[in-house]
């Protein structure tokens, strides 16, 4: 009797282990296979029987992403909702049972179904399974501060552009934000209405990762840079601005308010970059040669994709692009150096990764891992995950970085910035007002960080189709979002 005992109990714990081992493999292992197929009706169903976590901002309390319980057919499922409708909606996404998955909902989406790998979801999975009760994903907590990102939409406010803030030391990607925006709740069944374009621009796009810009100016800050890393250029090297330099046999104007250039005679360094000259720029670009300027651009993160926690098609890289693709020169005869220097020539770039080079210029040279992810929370509280701040490399010098910021500070004490002056704070910032080939449509920007001595925040404004300059459009909304971030 004894022996029919043990072998019943035997084979019971076999079983019991196949069983668990079987879910284990299905619920963990293989289900991000299975969920890459958008064909598997069945794997989508079982996935909205899962109580998905929920998405929170930075303070802990506001909830981006939550759920809502319906009976359906007998069984209970779980639909998504987005209290904040378009606060974040293109950094958090959208799950559906039509349109899928978009933003962190899709590149998260097996932490947020309780099928990631970690052991201790593994295990709590794999037991609510065997008990019949609901399964529960992990929660996501944001680096997104709501305050200041409800303050950047709607400072972008009828406009197309967007704005990216970043945490020098760690970072943390305080803002982002895509203007317009949209509302995800809308997308399972007022699709039309979601997508409907406003004020001539796409909603869904997300402008601050994946939009191309034409940077201009702002682009001047890595090419001072560059000057002064390769050590032919000090703060003290003057020049002379005569309205415009030659390229090509060509003259290329200085750029003031669209009427006619400036001309400002015997210059220092700090001088060209307070006033933005592009004379000036444009014979430190002959100087240094078009590919000395883009390696320093890769050493800030150009040329790679920036290494957000969003799916990777919806962020883009910045370089020169020929003809719709990436490119970058095998010689210097293959760009235009002057042109380049100042931001135009064939560049295109993000938001996001003008961003990362003012807080790179903030942090001392050193490029920091942008991230929106602080950590990923089991439904018992513990933390499964948490992001640790992590340097890429470093772009510059320490003390280049120093002369850079000190020449940006100037731009904003009395060049073409001081609409970003913040009373009692040092600024450092730079203008960019990129042609677009269009008659007085522009491309604006403003890049800054602050406190220069103490940095806390970098940030970058991008404005699509506008008549003024970096100076009166993009500044006064970067002057908002850090006051926002650090009154």
């Amino acid at each position: 009797m004894n022996r029919q005992i043990t072998r019943v109990a035997v084979a019971a714990v076999v079983l019991l282990a196949a069983l668990i081992v079987g879910t284990t493999y299905w619920q963990a292992w293989a289900a991000s296979g299975l969920a890459d197929r958008q064909d598997n009706q069945l794997q989508r169903v079982a996935e909205f029987s899962v109580k998905r976590g929920k998405i929170y901002a930075a303070d802990g309390k506001t909830v981006l992403a939550d759920n809502v319980k319906r009976k359906v057919g007998g069984q209970t499922l779980y639909f998504r909702k987005y209290p904040q409708r378009g606060l974040a909606a293109h950094i958090v996404g959208y799950s559906t049972q039509v349109r899928s998955r978009a933003g962190l909902e899709a590149s998260e989406n097996d932490f947020l179904t309780g099928s990631n790998t970690n052991l201790s979801t593994v295990l709590d999975t794999t037991f609510d399974k065997l008990k019949g009760t609901t399964v529960k994903g992990n929660d996501l907590l944001l680096t997104i501060r709501p305050g200041a990102q409800k303050i950047a939409l709607n400072a972008l406010g009828g406009k197309c552009g967007a704005a990216v803030a970043i945490e020098p030391r760690t970072g943390r990607v305080l803002v982002s934000a895509s203007s317009p925006t949209y509302d995800p709740n809308l997308i399972e069944r007022r699709y039309n209405l979601a997508t409907r374009p406003k004020f001539g621009c796409s909603p869904l796009f997300n402008r601050a990762e994946a939009g191309l810009y034409i940077p201009g100016s702002a682009f001047k800050v890595v090419t001072a840079s560059a000057a002064l890393d390769s050590g032919k250029f000090t703060l003290d090297s003057r020049f002379n601005d005569p309205g415009y330099c030659t390229e090509y046999g060509k003259p290329v104007y200085n750029f003031a308010d669209q009427s006619g250039p400036e001309v400002f005679g015997s210059v220092d360094f700090t001088q060209a970059l307070t006033h933005s000259i592009n004379a000036v720029f444009c014979e430190i670009g002959k100087a240094l040669g078009g590919r000395r300027i883009l390696d320093t651009a890769k050493d800030f993160g150009f040329y790679s994709v920036p290494p957000l926690e969003t799916p990777v098609n919806e962020r883009a890289i910045s370089g020169l692009y020929d003809k719709g693709k990436l490119f970058f020169p095998k010689n210097d005869f293959q760009v235009d150096p002057g042109r380049l220097a100042f931001g135009q020539e064939r560049l295109q770039v993000t938001p996001i990764q003008m961003a990362m080079v003012t807080a790179t210029i903030a942090n001392g040279g050193l490029v920091m891992r942008p991230y929106v992810v602080e950590r990923v929370v089991a439904p018992d509280g513990s933390i499964v995950t948490k992001t640790n701040p992590e340097p890429l490399g470093r772009a510059i010098k320490e003390n280049t970085a120093s002369d850079v910021a000190g020449m940006m500070e100037q731009v904003v004490r009395g060049g073409t910035g001081t609409a970003a002056a913040l009373p009692g704070i040092r600024v450092a910032g730079k203008t960019g007002t990129a042609e677009t080939g269009a008659s007085h449509v522009n491309t604006t920007w403003f890049i800054c960080f602050a406190p220069v001595d103490n940095p806390r925040v970098a940030v970058a404004v991008v404005l699509e189709r506008q008549s003024g300059t970096g100076g009166t459009t993009a500044a006064p909304i970067a002057k908002a979002i850090m006051e926002a971030l650090i009154g």
